[in-house]
């Protein structure tokens, strides 16, 4: 008897739903859906493109904490590219220019030959592809997202968000591709067939090179610096900040801040603390960034001549 009564509890509670319960069901989960479609704001348009008008980014210290290209000669550390020690060197040459605090014509060419040492006979390809890569290890979570929030803010206002760097350009590209922005201005190494030639194109890009950097681009797009913006976080990017019409102050040194004060420009600072604490390295300014880089960059030649 017990055993026919839990025959039919387990019949009754096991067989499937009639096609009205079926449809019950199916018509709440629609209901439902509607609802919470109908309840959802609609999204918002897609900003106006505002041709006129562009921001422009500083990487080192400004968008990212430290400098990108101590963080890429880090990732070739990592792929056995040179020695740590030579990375140490790399680091303590930084460090060291950052104390001192001044850039002059050996720093300028120091720098260039470093810049020249380390991409040539490299192909572009290889690069390109292991700038993608270290951003996505080592740099990625460096970024400041305060300054990310600023560049994000032009491009809902429909304006180009450019970076500007003495950081090899295909650094920087990749580093605007990851943020969304528009495009990156960077040192430019020239090459042929795909392959680094060891000259670079010009010089490198820091200090008034950025400013005449901006104006080419503004000719080319027909921007007018009056409606832009600019943002850095060193007195050695005042070229480029006074070429424009809105220069900002991001996570400034002493002297661009009392620079910034004296003219009532905003001043944008995302570190922890009044002081600046350092992360990795010490982010060096401009050309100082691959200056540093000389006993890397010929560390990887011998690497591959090897």
């Amino acid at each position: 008897m017990r055993r026919n009564r839990q025959r039919q509890i387990w019949q009754r509670v096991s067989r499937p739903l009639s096609v009205l319960q079926w449809r019950g069901r199916d018509a709440d989960h629609v209901s439902a859906g509607e609802a919470a479609a109908a309840a959802a704001a609609e999204p918002a348009p897609p900003p106006e493109p505002d041709p006129a008008a562009a921001a422009f980014f500083d990487v080192d210290n400004t968008m990212m904490r430290g400098a990108s290209i101590y963080y890429f000669a880090r990732g070739l550390a990592a792929r056995k590219l040179f020695t740590m020690r030579d990375l140490a060197m790399f680091a303590w040459g930084q460090a060291a220019f950052r104390m001192r605090g001044t850039e002059n014509s050996e720093h300028i060419g120091s720098a260039k030959e470093a810049a020249l040492a380390f991409v040539a006979g490299q192909k572009v390809a290889g690069i390109v592809k292991l700038s993608e890569e270290i951003y996505d290890e080592v740099m990625a979570d460096r970024i400041w997202h305060g300054t990310r929030t600023l560049a994000l803010q032009h491009l809902d206002a429909g304006q180009q968000v450019w970076l500007v760097t003495a950081t090899p350009v295909e650094v920087a590209r990749t580093i605007a591709h990851r943020l969304g922005l528009t495009g990156a201005l960077g040192t430019v190494a020239e090459t042929r067939d795909g392959v680094y030639t060891g000259r670079l194109v010009g010089n490198l890009l820091h200090g008034p090179a950025k400013a005449e950097a901006v104006r080419a681009l503004a000719h080319r797009e027909g921007l007018d610096l009056a409606r832009c913006a600019a943002y850095s976080d060193s007195i050695n990017d005042l070229p480029m900040l006074t070429a424009v019409g809105h220069p900002h102050a991001v996570n400034p040194d002493a002297e661009l801040r009392d620079h910034a004060r004296e003219n009532g420009w905003p001043i944008h600072d995302f570190r922890t603390g009044r002081r600046v604490t350092m992360i990795a390295l010490p982010a060096a300014a401009g050309a100082g960034a691959l200056a540093g880089g000389v006993a890397a960059g010929i560390a990887l030649r011998r690497h591959y001549r090897a």
